[in-house]
């Protein structure tokens, strides 16, 4: 079978799972998470719980085009690859009216992320909202294949809660599917080295602690990120499960830490952007988490096992 595949701009889009940024690091060194940690953790903006989910109890956040009253219309469902095009959607309530008002969280109404099926594309993006509530913002994604665009927001209404609604997309092109990276504990981005300290255990809190350095030295000036100095998001293996977390306090650097959980067992993909001499940068790790009693095995068979991170 020919490896590459052509995506029509009608066809439909593939089922999405992760994606790696513009400008991400290449991992290296294993690194399976597992320990347990006392609950406390955000989940998207909002509340934090135990198994990791937003949207509704028991459901993993990103994985429904319609919840709360609230659905996700993604008025552009294809785009070219290696093209800049104007992406616009809208969030719609229950009587078909676009919402039009937004709580602000970092700095913004709106956080919209677009991820890869294959791994290799992430982007966080921060769309623009015009007086009838459309939201639009140019990507120019280089790869054809499926993807999923998550909406993370919360509505002004009295009473409405955090949410993460996610659309697919289809980019046309010639599709050539990659390989999952390999688990990491180390990435590389632009000359800077992150190194990721501590474990994920499925439906529990931990602590995640990402270390800054470039050229050897510790980054000890990083730079605010939409009020954070660091924002992380992760994504699960094959139904594209949504996790944003943000830090504890601290910073400039070069430690930046986080309490964390995710909803199950799994394949996860970590995308940390942190901020620099005026540049966002993304790291990406993969990190697997083992189902429940299995992670003394997991970790004896990939060689990992540092102890989980500890300070805030």
């Amino acid at each position: 079978m020919n490896n590459a595949l052509r995506i029509t701009a009608f066809a439909t889009a593939l089922a999405a799972t992760f994606g790696t940024a513009y400008g991400v690091g290449r991992g290296a060194d294993p690194l399976v998470a597992a320990a347990d940690r006392p609950a406390g953790q955000h989940a998207g903006h909002g509340e934090g719980r135990e198994d990791g989910a937003t949207g509704g109890a028991g459901r993993a956040a990103g994985l429904q085009i319609s919840d709360g009253g609230y659905t996700l219309t993604l008025e552009t469902p294809t785009v070219r690859a290696g093209v800049r095009t104007a992406i616009r959607f809208a969030v719609v309530d229950d009587a078909g009216r676009k919402v039009t008002a937004y709580q602000r969280e970092h700095g913004k109404e709106l956080h919209f992320i677009l991820a890869s099926s294959d791994l290799t594309e992430f982007r966080h993006l921060h769309p623009v909202r015009a007086a009838d509530g459309t939201w639009s913002t140019t990507v120019d994604l280089p790869k054809a294949g499926g993807y999923r665009a998550f909406a993370d927001f919360t509505p002004a209404a009295k009473g409405a809660e955090n949410l993460t609604l996610g659309a697919d997309l289809a980019v046309s092109g010639t599709y050539r599917p990659a390989a999952l990276p390999a688990p990491s504990a180390v990435a590389e981005v632009d000359g800077y080295r992150v190194a990721l300290d501590g474990r994920l255990h499925a439906g529990r809190s931990g602590e995640l602690k990402l270390t800054v350095s470039r050229n050897g030295r510790p980054v000890t000036d990083l730079q605010p990120y939409l009020g954070a100095y660091g924002h992380l998001v992760a994504l699960r293996s094959g139904d594209l499960a949504y996790l944003h977390v943000h830090p504890n306090e601290g910073g400039p650097g070069p430690v930046v830490s986080f309490m964390a959980s995710v909803p199950s067992a799994g394949t996860y993909r970590l995308f940390l952007d942190f901020q620099h001499e005026g540049k966002v940068r993304t790291a990406a790790f993969t990190v697997r988490v083992p189902a429940s009693g299995q992670g003394a095995a997991d970790r004896h068979e990939s060689g990992a096992g540092a102890p989980a991170g500890h300070a805030h």
